[in-house]
């Protein structure tokens, strides 16, 4: 075997392959189920809030989260438990956001303390072992609810909230898998870094270091000085010291050296064709996420129309709303003018939306959407009867449909917080978290969607060259 110097070497070599294995495929790959996992959630919670059974933190936008951090877990008395959970579920919810959107998953920046933490947040609701008998009280109360309320929804609701609860349990399974991985690397990481920057430091002074006990003595020395504020794990010095001074050495080094062989994790990729079409149709299950965030969004528009109503209720607006359905004349359409800002150019432009076909169409999309991603629906059927590039162009018409939507929607949120009085404008309920919601399913149907274009194109290049898979 090596000895010491041309181990530690070998280790560093190892690990900076392995780490930045990690920083372009194994933690993307983490946070890719992260987001799958945010997804269901937010399905999850407007599911819950649109059923009256939660109510959202109304300080959610207040908070800035700039942390892991897992929400509390602590017990509750029962006629709290709206308040409670729902102020619960939006701490766990606003956390994932932030993970999703902001937090850095890199090797450098998620440490074994870090790993600690989302292990902390996965524990906070067990959607792999989601139960009303569960042990973990923000479970159990969750399951609780959302079956109860899942036996008074129509087959459709039910079969989407379904497929949510199961896509959330496989997503958490596959971060716990993929973390335990990570976690016993990061151990190693650790270890290289102490060899790294105390073992091979000037200050460290080998000459003493004859067995295990003087080898301690010199980390210890030089740990502070060396490793700022990292902390000072007992274990896994020690293993360093079995490693360098143990009696099985030599057997422990090819341990921890095969553990890091990312030769073993490329031979795990089969080499196959990607099915395309599989792939796309896939997108429709990301579509299918989005009609309780839709039904939210018309909950809350319907309500700011209904306000701004209110505020043309005289005894004279009843007398002529009575005349009309005495003599059967129909209501006019009505019209709201919103300015809508070009992004490119700062430009700002007004455009007349019709209120109710506004609403009608929201509701047909929410339908359409719900449809399409039910795999025994006909709706499904017929789109997977379809063509690949038909369906990679129904997929980027709704895309497109819904990029100018949520223009539309923001739009709406600006109107409705302007066009109310004084009184009012604390009543007006804002849009921007749910729109936020929304754009998030749509840039997850656009990325599936670039995906199966660069496979697409990739072939045909390969087939240009003449060669095939």
């Amino acid at each position: 075997m090596e000895n010491g110097t041309n181990f530690t070497e070998t280790l560093t070599q190892a690990l900076d392959a392995k780490a930045q294995w990690y920083d372009t495929e194994g933690l993307p790959k983490i946070l890719d189920n992260y987001r799958l996992l945010h997804t269901c959630v937010r399905v999850i919670f407007d599911f819950l809030v649109k059923k009256a059974l939660i109510t959202p933190d109304p300080y959610k936008l207040d908070k800035k989260i700039s942390d892991i951090k897992a929400p509390e877990n602590g017990q509750f008395v029962e006629n709290e438990r709206s308040v409670i959970m729902g102020q619960r579920f939006s701490d766990y919810e606003s956390t994932l956001d932030f993970l999703c959107n902001y937090y850095k998953f890199s090797v450098s920046q998620l440490t074994l303390a870090n790993i600690k933490k989302l292990v902390d947040l996965n524990n906070a609701i067990t959607w792999n072992s989601f139960s009303a008998n569960s042990n973990k009280i923000n479970t159990r109360v969750l399951a609780t609810l959302v079956f109860s309320a899942r036996q008074n929804s129509d087959a459709l609701t039910s079969s989407m909230l379904n497929d949510n609860l199961s896509k959330a349990s496989n997503a958490l399974n596959d971060i716990n898998s993929a973390l335990k991985e990570y976690s016993d690397f990061q151990r190693e990481w650790y270890k290289g870094l102490v060899r790294k920057n105390v073992l091979l430091s000037p200050n460290y002074d080998a000459s003493k270091v004859t067995d295990a006990s003087s080898e301690l003595q010199q980390i210890k020395k030089n740990f502070a000085a060396a490793m700022s504020k990292a902390p000072f794990y007992n274990e896994l010095i020690d293993e360093i010291i079995q490693e360098d001074m143990g009696s099985k050495k030599e057997e422990l080094q090819k341990k921890v050296l095969e553990k890091l062989n990312i030769a073993a994790e490329k031979n795990k990729k089969v080499e196959k064709r990607i099915d395309t079409k599989a792939l796309i149709m896939s997108s429709l299950s990301v579509l299918g996420s989005m009609p309780p965030q839709i039904g939210t969004i018309a909950q809350k528009i319907q309500e700011n129309h209904d306000l701004l109503e209110s505020e043309h209720n005289s005894f004279m607006d009843k007398v002529k709303r009575a005349i009309k359905r005495a003599f059967g004349i129909a209501e006019k359409p009505l019209f709201y003018t919103v300015f809508i800002v070009d992004q490119t150019t700062g430009a700002k432009h007004s455009e007349k939306i019709n209120y109710q076909t506004f609403m009608t169409d929201l509701a047909t999309r929410a339908r359409r959407y719900g449809s399409v991603s039910q795999q025994n629906s006909p709706a499904y059927k017929k789109i997977n009867s379809m063509p690949e590039e038909k369906i990679a162009d129904f997929v980027a018409a709704q895309i497109t449909d819904c990029n100018h939507l949520i223009v539309l929607l923001n739009a709406l949120d600006d109107f409705f917080k302007s066009a109310a009085s004084p009184l009012n404008k604390s009543k007006v309920k804002g849009l921007k978290i749910d729109i936020t919601t929304l754009k998030n399913s749509v840039v997850k149907t656009n990325q599936i969607r670039v995906e199966y274009v660069s496979y697409i194109e990739e072939e045909a290049q390969m087939k240009k060259l003449g060669i095939t898979t």
